[in-house]
């Protein structure tokens, strides 16, 4: 099971450390992709938003990407246009994304991979900025 488990991390953000440390607290020993290297392929990305129920507008990142500026986040741009920037642009796509036996999600917050994982309810977890969030 824990060879299943994947991360699509951004080291650098608080919130995907905070999800691959709680996989890791809870026995994952994901795999971990760091996108923003790595980039997208059409079918991968095409595939991980219909897994976790995600349109390029639901993964847009606006805040700390370049969306604006590409004149993404106007609400007549299409999903297909946000999509093509996306495989230009990895940055523009939210993070962490998390894929597990169990399904997939985009982690925000972070919370959420509680649901793709094996934790039993009220478990709880610090996370780095000393917030603890529990398994519900």
């Amino acid at each position: 099971m824990n060879m299943s488990a994947t991360i699509y991390h951004n080291p650098s953000c608080g919130t995907s450390r905070n999800v691959l440390e709680i996989m890791r607290g809870f026995g994952e020993t994901p795999r971990v992709i760091e996108y923003l290297d790595a980039g997208w392929t059409r079918n991968q990305l095409k595939d991980l938003f219909e897994a976790a129920g995600l349109t390029p507008k639901t993964a847009l990142r606006v805040s700390k990407s370049p969306a604006e500026e590409l004149g993404l986040t106007d609400p007549e741009v299409s999903n297909e246009a946000i999509f093509e920037a996306m495989l230009e642009h990895p940055i523009l796509v939210n993070r962490p994304i998390v894929v597990t036996q169990k399904g997939t999600a985009l982690c925000r917050p972070s919370e959420t991979v509680f649901a793709l994982l094996n934790v039993a309810s009220g478990t709880s977890f610090t996370k780095e900025d000393g917030e603890v969030v529990t398994a519900p």
